[in-house]
């Protein structure tokens, strides 16, 4: 009897590190697969393609990378013809050292290349051979391939890819090159086809979100852009990150002031509060122009939640610089603070400058950090409480808790809401208004809904339309790796 010619469709997981471009970037990866026949592997079962998308800013990030390619191998070694590729900055960074150092690896592409995927997976396996491609520009807007999404009510709009800036502590501009900006009506096109597709959110995306315009010269490009959101039915909400101080413009705050759907959340990385620290670190602004900033939105937006990211521990930072920062934070009064200690990076140069803080004094210095930004989070949430807030709640952070029926979303100003909704059937994409019963310094509570609307994002997600996949992975998957 003939052996049968019919073949099940290779399983495939994606793994992300790092920022919301690199999982812009995965749901791509899931979506190119996916149109090449692939299929979601199961949450417990082992897939045939693993595809890990790296990130390069931290560290630890060589580590994560080979200590996970190491607990690899032996699943690799009892699952033959599995394969493992390996994409994103450490792998527009390290290129063949990936393959030297684990030479079971099947695949490595670049930040610039991620359409490549397919083709390089055959080809590894029609060659028995790794694969290695990085292409030193980018090819295809990533943008322009198929994706996958993770949510029915929200997507990330990619506006622009690269950074122009030259910041001592980073490798991005080196990775993923010079930015290159869409064009205006592309990213309109996309947003108007995914909210006929029931998205109600959409957060445009750049490594430098506020320069937009500089490919084809207007200052302006980006201002017009957020208010040409402004005109897309059924877009409930927009929000953007990261902009960087040095860019930001007037325009951008009366854009954001005049276009009802532009949400009252401003994510402005300020990474040292010390003017010294800012001059090392490359920053094209000093704490003055910061804040100057700051009061330009509390003016125009008085209910804005603003956030930011901060380094400490920055080679030559002193306490005096650190108290700096201490007083630029307790002035701007940031709804939320993302707090990361300084790591080197080789390839930048921060990594070779003399005057490196010793690792107790900036744990000390982070400790401290994060005292003084709980103060002021829990402080601001707690003046919430009492206030109706609209809340679209989130798939993930939505799932219902079995014991209190709680789900949870975010609210306009971008701040995490846990809702008890009674007797009321939510689902991922629905909206609430709910009123704020509790804070925390991470969260708010409400246990009293005002209203309940139901979306067609939520019957998508009801009817098991969504466009998710088990794939696409922030966490480890759990076909053997352990949890960390």
């Amino acid at each position: 009897m003939a052996a049968s010619t019919e073949q099940r469709p290779r399983s495939y997981h994606v793994r992300t590190y790092g920022c919301q471009m690199n999982v812009h970037d995965s749901e791509r990866l899931a979506g190119l697969l996916e149109a090449a026949g692939y299929v979601p592997a199961g949450r417990d079962a082992t897939p045939d393609v693993i595809v890990l998308n790296t990130c390069a800013v931290r560290e630890n990030a060589d580590n994560r990378l080979y200590g996970n390619l190491g607990r690899l191998r032996p699943i690799k070694r009892e699952h033959p013809g599995m394969q493992i590729a390996v994409g994103g900055c450490l792998a527009q960074k390290d290129r063949g050292e990936i393959t030297r150092r684990a030479p079971w690896v099947d695949v490595v592409f670049g930040t610039h290349n991620i359409g490549s995927l397919p083709v390089l997976l055959e080809r590894a396996r029609y060659n028995d051979a790794a694969q290695v491609e990085i292409a030193e520009s980018l090819e295809v807007f990533p943008s322009a391939l198929p994706a996958k999404r993770d949510s029915a009510h929200s997507a990330w709009v990619s506006i622009s890819v690269g950074c122009n800036n030259t910041c001592t502590f980073c490798i991005v501009p080196a990775l993923r090159g010079k930015e290159v900006d869409r064009r205006p009506g592309d990213v309109l096109a996309e947003i108007e086809a995914l909210v006929a597709e029931g998205v109600l959110e959409v957060t445009l995306l750049g490594q430098n979100v506020n320069a937009y315009g500089v490919g084809f010269a207007d200052r302006h490009a980006f201002g017009d852009l957020l208010r040409a959101c402004g005109r897309i039915a059924g877009l409930e909400r927009v929000r953007f990150t990261s902009p960087h101080p040095r860019d930001f413009t007037s325009d951008v705050i009366e854009a954001m002031t005049t276009t009802p759907n532009v949400c009252h959340q401003l994510h402005m990385p300020l990474q040292s509060g010390s003017d010294a620290v800012l001059a090392a670190m490359r920053r094209s602004y000093r704490a003055r122009r910061y804040l100057t900033i700051v009061e330009e939105v509390r003016a125009a937006l008085p209910d804005a939640a603003l956030s930011t990211d901060i380094i400490v521990g920055f080679p030559g930072e002193t306490e005096a610089d650190f108290q700096a920062t201490l007083d630029v934070v307790r002035e701007a009064r940031f709804a939320q603070a993302f707090t990361f200690q300084y790591s080197r990076r080789p390839g930048t140069p921060a990594a070779d400058m003399t005057g490196q803080v010793p690792k107790a004094i900036v744990q000390d210095r982070y400790e401290r950090l994060v005292a003084v930004q709980e103060e002021i989070s829990w402080e601001l949430n707690r003046s919430l409480v009492g206030s109706v807030v609209e809340v679209l709640v989130a798939e993930g952070e939505g799932r219902k808790d079995a014991v209190t029926r709680r789900v949870s979303g975010r609210a306009r100003d971008g701040r995490l809401v846990h809702v008890q909704p009674g007797r009321r059937e939510v689902r991922p994409g629905d909206v609430m208004l709910a009123e704020i019963t509790y804070a925390a310094p991470h969260h708010l509570v409400s246990e009293v809904v005002r209203a309940h609307r139901r979306t067609a994002a939520g019957d998508a997600w009801a009817a098991g339309r969504r466009p998710t996949t088990p794939g696409v992975v922030l966490g480890l998957p759990s076909f053997g790796w352990p949890a960390r």
